[in-house]
């Protein structure tokens, strides 16, 4: 007689098969070159594939793991918060950038027409 499918094996232990196969992705994107190693992607990549990762470590009560994982979440988050901030202090200092028009290609516009 079996018993019952748990919620652990329902619903956790599948999620933490999609945190492995993201960290993995990530890794390998990296390494082929196709990602940047501090890319926004990358490092929410990583920090989603940690955080289910931790969940299903945590659930089974596999302790070792689960503190890594809650590391690699850690840094992931700071990574990711830096990236952020970055973006949009390069968002909001946009560059003016004078047009220089030769004196003789300057024409008087009439506004009041």
């Amino acid at each position: 007689m079996s018993a019952s499918p748990s919620l652990v094996d329902m619903v956790v232990t599948p999620l933490g098969w999609v945190g492995a196969i993201a960290a993995v992705t990530a890794y390998a994107m990296v390494t082929r070159g196709r990602w940047s190693g501090d890319s926004l992607r990358f490092q929410l990549t990583n920090f989603v594939g940690a955080g289910l990762m931790c969940l299903v470590a945590a659930v089974n009560g596999v302790w070792p793991s689960a503190v890594a994982n809650v590391v690699w979440i850690v840094i992931g988050g700071q990574a990711i918060v830096v990236l952020v901030k970055a973006r949009r202090r390069r968002a909001t200092q946009a560059v003016v950038v004078p047009l220089e028009v030769p004196a003789t290609q300057v024409r008087a516009v009439d506004l009041a027409a």
